[in-house]
C-alpha cells in the first residue's frame, strides 16, 4: 500500500505550529513534499529564527507521519528562512539588511533600551542575524549595555565597521564620543547624525536591525518614518497612567505614517519581593492591556520590576546572555519570537524580484 501526496498534506494540516497558532499547510511551511511508494520526505521552513523550535518541530512532523497506516521510511528536514519584507512606500532599503525594527516609547524611564538589548539578544539566541543601532542621539546606552568599549575601525575613511559585543553588530554615536561629552546639538544635526550611523554603518547581512529609539515622538522619529525602511515598531510602557498617555501618542504616531504596530511590551507589571515573594503592582494593573484593547494591537509580554534586570544591563551583559534559563530571559524570547513571526505574516518586499526592463534598437 503506497502513500498518496494528499495523504501526507492532510496530516500536516493537522500539525499546528504553537508559534504561528497556524497549520503548517495554511502558513506554506510545508515544502518539498515528496512521496516514493511507502517513503515519505518533507521540508519544513519557518519564516522566523526558531534554533530552539526546530527539533521539537522536527520531531512533531515525523511522529505524525510515522502515524500514517503502510508509512516507511520519513525524512523530515526543518529550517528557518528569514525574508525581507516590505517597509514604507517609496524608502529605500538599506544595504546588509533585511528588516527592521524599531523600539519606542512615549515617555523615557519605562525600560525602553533595556528591552531593545534583550530584544535583539533574544533573536540572535534563536539563530539570527542582528543588529542593533543607538538612535538616542543625545542619551546613548547601547554601549554600556551590550558592554562595548574602544572605537569602531573605517576600512575605506567613509563608512564604519559595526562593533560586536555578545554575538550582535551595533553601531552608536557613543562608540565616538567620551561617555562625559554632552551632544549639544539641535534638531537637523541629529536626524543627520542618525542618518549617518544608518547608512555609513557597512553591515553584514542582518536579518533584524533593531532600533533603539530616544523617548517621544520628535525629529528622530520623523526621519525614521520618513527615511529609513522600517518594518514594524514595537510600544514599550509601564502599567502606569502617566507612561501609558504618551505610549499611546507612539503608537498613534507610527500608524499615522504608516508602520506596522508589532505589539506593546509592558515592563515593570509587577514586583515580587526578594526577601518574602510579596507580589505588589507598583505601578498599576493592566495597563498596556487595555491599550492594546482600544487600538486592536497585541501584548507582546509583561516583565517584572526586578533589581537583577536592571543591574544585567548596567553591567554589560544584559538578562538574555547573563541569566539565559531564569524567567525574565524566557519572557523576553517568547517577546522575540512572537515579533519574529508577526513580521515573517508581513507582506514580502518583492523589488528584487522584478527584472529591469531594457529596451535596445535592433
Amino acid at each position: 500500500m503506497s502513500i498518496t501526496e494528499q495523504a501526507v498534506r492532510s496530516a500536516l494540516s493537522e500539525i499546528v505550529d504553537p508559534n504561528t497558532g497556524k497549520d503548517l499547510v495554511a502558513t506554506k511551511s510545508a515544502r518539498k513534499i515528496a512521496v516514493s511508494g511507502r517513503d515519505v520526505s518533507v521540508d519544513v521552513e519557518l519564516a522566523y529564527p526558531a534554533k530552539t523550535q526546530i527539533e521539537p518541530m522536527r520531531k512533531q512532523v515525523a511522529a505524525r507521519l510515522r502515524a500514517l497506516p503502510g508509512v516507511g521510511a520519513v525524512t523530515v528536514n526543518v529550517a528557518s528562512r528569514i525574508a525581507t519584507h516590505a517597509a514604507q512606500r517609496g524608502v529605500k532599503l538599506i544595504p546588509g539588511v533585511k528588516n527592521i525594527i524599531a523600539v519606542a516609547s512615549g515617555k523615557g524611564g519605562v525600560g525602553k533600551s533595556t528591552t531593545a538589548v534583550n530584544l535583539a539578544l533574544a533573536l540572535a539566541a534563536e539563530g539570527a542575524a542582528v543588529g542593533m543601532l543607538d538612535a538616542d542621539i543625545y542619551g546613548p546606552s547601547q554601549p554600556t549595555m551590550l558592554g562595548i568599549t574602544g572605537r569602531p575601525e573605517s576600512k575605506d575613511g567613509k563608512t564604519l565597521e559595526p562593533m560586536s559585543g555578545h554575538g550582535i553588530q551595533a553601531s552608536s554615536i557613543g562608540f565616538l564620543i567620551d561617555i562625559d561629552t554632552p551632544m549639544v546639538w539641535r534638531g537637523p544635526m541629529v536626524t543627520q547624525a542618525l542618518e549617518q550611523l544608518l547608512r555609513d554603518t557597512r553591515w553584514r547581512d542582518l536579518d533584524y536591525l533593531v532600533v533603539d529609539l530616544p523617548p517621544g515622538t520628535g525629529d528622530i522619529q520623523l526621519t525614521l518614518a520618513q527615511k529609513v525602511p522600517v518594518t514594524g515598531a514595537i510600544i514599550v510602557t509601564t502599567p502606569q497612567d502617566i507612561a501609558l498617555i504618551d505610549a499611546r501618542k507612539g503608537l498613534k504616531m507610527f500608524e499615522k505614517v504608516g508602520i506596522p504596530i508589532l505589539g506593546v511590551v509592558e515592563n515593570m507589571s509587577i514586583h515580587v519581593c526578594s526577601n518574602c515573594g510579596h507580589e505588589e503592582t507598583i505601578f498599576g494593573a493592566g495597563g498596556a492591556a487595555r491599550m492594546c484593547q482600544d487600538y486592536g494591537t497585541e501584548l507582546l509580554g509583561a516583565l517584572p520590576l526586578d533589581i537583577r534586570i536592571r543591574e544585567q544591563a548596567d553591567g554589560g551583559k544584559p538578562t538574555v546572555v547573563a541569566d539565559p534559563d531564569g524567567r525574565a530571559a524566557e519572557i523576553y524570547r517568547a517577546i522575540a519570537r512572537r515579533v519574529a513571526v508577526k513580521i515573517g505574516e508581513l507582506q514580502k518586499d518583492m523589488s528584487g524580484k522584478f527584472p529591469n526592463i531594457v529596451i535596445q534598437n535592433t
